[in-house]
């Protein structure tokens, strides 16, 4: 039995989920937002006593693979309508600069023109700049989680880290390793 998707979701205060199996599609409503998401027809979602449980009738092959996704899936979208989902971008490098124009967000990394992520329903940005620091960072924030993702992906796709002196647009925490020089491995 899978045991990510076997273990119970808890639904918090406010969130509701309903299953409708004639489509196959779980609806989850809460303070933020309301998510959809449709589920194979091999499984079941029960809402009893405030937390919801997926369930396969067998084990074949599609029915194994099929649930701990769904599980998971469920889980993003609860608290996702609950608390919401955001991903924070690092900006490293001299003379790279992230602003807010309106909604949208205008990147200046170093090319002959800005590059601008216009609004998207659901997306928010927002630019948090340290003085004392001189750095600055994108917070990426919204309820469907693949959507923050992705993104969060696109942004950091403008500019990736450089493998040599590490400038770039990275994920917050993320490690570059840097290579060495053409210098650096002379001296070897």
């Amino acid at each position: 039995m899978s045991r990510i998707g076997s273990a119970p979701i808890t639904i918090p205060a406010g969130v509701t989920v309903e299953f409708k199996a004639d489509e196959s599609l779980v609806t989850v409503k809460g303070p933020k937002g309301e998510l959809e998401q449709p589920i194979s027809r091999l499984l079941t979602v029960t809402n009893v006593e405030g937390k919801v449980q997926v369930t396969r009738p067998n084990n074949l092959r599609e029915a194994r693979s099929q649930h701990g996704l769904a599980r998971t899936l469920i889980n993003n979208m609860v608290v996702g309508v609950s608390t919401g989902h955001s991903k924070q971008l690092d900006i490293v490098g001299v003379g790279y600069r992230a602003a807010m124009e309106g909604r949208g967000l205008t990147l200046n990394m170093g090319y002959s023109h800005p590059v601008k992520f216009s609004p998207i329903e659901g997306i928010t940005f927002e630019v948090i700049s340290n003085e004392q620091a001189r750095t600055q960072a994108i917070r990426v924030s919204g309820i469907n989680k693949a959507l923050v993702g992705q993104i969060a992906a696109d942004i950091r796709k403008v500019r990736r880290p450089d493998p040599y002196k590490g400038k770039g647009i990275r994920y917050q925490g993320e490690v570059v390793k840097l290579k060495a020089g053409k210098r650096a491995a002379a001296k070897k």
